[in-house]
């Protein structure tokens, strides 16, 4: 996999529907301790509350996993991870948090409220792609730097440290693809002085 969806930040969203109060909760996640631990949270903080239907989705280990807590089966956990799959997200766990007001909502009402949670959520925080990127580094002369660290980003690159000392070494990830490119255009612009060295690879936000 050299590129997948998942969330920018945890959010919460709330809105009301026919007196009950709904609250949508989404957060990443990198494993399934991670996604339990936000749950348990959620369930600590809203104690009095009558649900907590959650689902989450995991990329390494292709887990999914979701809960009704109490609502007729199908209508809650199900649809909260439909969003999920449908927005194409992973490393993620969605909790729906319900106070219920009194109005039945039937089948087709709870179906429509915890997948607007989770949509309304998911929007909020918004929703990135992480690509595999190389960990690459050069060092250069103070006379080149100029040049060079311009090229970084002119190239697909995002420069991520600078140290200077008696040569400039610069550190930066940049897309596997968009390498060679890069190292042709360096070689033109430091008549073949500069090199990189890539130690490994890494997901990184697309700019």
């Amino acid at each position: 996999m050299q590129e997948y969806k998942t969330i920018l930040k945890p959010v919460s969203v709330e809105f009301v529907e026919r007196r009950s109060r709904f609250i949508g909760h989404v957060c990443p996640i990198d494993s399934e301790e991670a996604a339990l631990a936000f749950l348990a949270d959620l369930r600590t903080r809203y104690w009095d509350a009558t649900h907590n239907v959650y689902a989450y989705s995991l990329r390494q280990s292709g887990i999914q996993r979701y809960s009704d807590d109490g609502e007729p089966q199908g209508t809650a956990g199900i649809p909260t991870l439909d969003v999920l799959r449908k927005s194409g997200v992973t490393d993620v766990i969605a909790v729906v948090t319900r106070y219920f007001g009194g109005v039945l909502l039937g089948a087709g009402g709870l179906v429509r409220a915890y997948s607007h949670a989770v949509s309304l959520a998911l929007e909020k925080s918004g929703v990135i792609v992480m690509r595999m990127c190389a960990l690459a580094e050069l060092t250069c002369s103070y006379s080149q730097y100029g040049r060079v660290a311009a090229l970084i980003p002119e190239c697909g690159g995002i420069l991520d440290d600078s140290q200077f000392g008696e040569s400039v070494t610069l550190s930066f990830h940049i897309a596997p693809d968009s390498l060679p490119s890069f190292e042709r255009e360096l070689a033109d612009a430091t008549c073949g002085e500069c090199h990189v060295s890539v130690s490994g690879e890494r997901f990184f936000a697309c700019p």
